[in-house]
């Protein structure tokens, strides 16, 4: 099974940002492994899915990271390891890869591969993650990444314990809580190190 690779060319960034959802992962050790041992071929940014609230969340990771990475402010050593510390609402690198990165415990996966070179394309890396990733490759949308979020830990993570997530607008049958949560993390990014 081929691994669901989306492509995106985000706007005001140059390089384009490969995306794909693994839900169901088996070889989380190996692969976090291979990035604490700094194998170039793993160079991705490996995310605990369970903290991604939505596609939103995850581009602006993505967004800040290329973005720094690009006007030469990377925190972290490349744009893979920054787009995780840049999940986080605090300066701590070491915190965003603990609650963000990740785990021996994994089981679903977002990896994101920026194309920092012309041999970076989307066949080469769907290539290599079905070949590396042990895991049911699944689209990276709302609906999915909704089933797989651990709000509770999110809420947590962004120190946002207030935020009710029950309540429902019924005036259009949104969640307008959810709405509210992924304001306020966004914001969370946006704004850490501003202070």
């Amino acid at each position: 099974m081929s691994a669901a690779v989306e492509t995106l060319n985000l706007s005001h960034l140059p390089l384009p940002v490969h995306l794909a959802l693994f839900q169901d992962v088996h070889n989380a050790p190996f692969l976090r492994q291979q990035l604490i041992s700094g194998n170039s071929d793993f160079e991705y940014a490996l995310i605990d899915a369970s903290m991604i609230l939505s596609r939103s969340h995850a581009l602006s990771a993505v967004f800040r990271a290329v973005n720094d990475s690009l006007n030469g402010r990377l925190k972290s050593r490349n744009v893979h390891s920054e787009i995780v510390y840049s999940l986080g609402a605090t300066n701590n690198i070491a915190d965003s890869f603990r609650k963000f990165g990740i785990t021996d415990s994994t089981k679903n996966l977002l990896v994101v591969k920026v194309s920092v070179t012309p041999d970076i394309t989307h066949d080469s890396v769907a290539a290599h993650l079905t070949q590396s990733i042990e895991g049911l490759p699944a689209p990276f949308t709302d609906e999915s990444l909704s089933g797989v979020s651990d709000i509770s830990k999110i809420k947590k993570a962004y120190k946002l314990g207030a935020l009710s997530v029950a309540a429902v607008d019924t005036t259009n049958g949104t969640h307008a809580q959810d709405r509210k949560l992924e304001q306020s993390v966004l914001g969370a990014i946006a704004l850490r190190g501003a202070t």
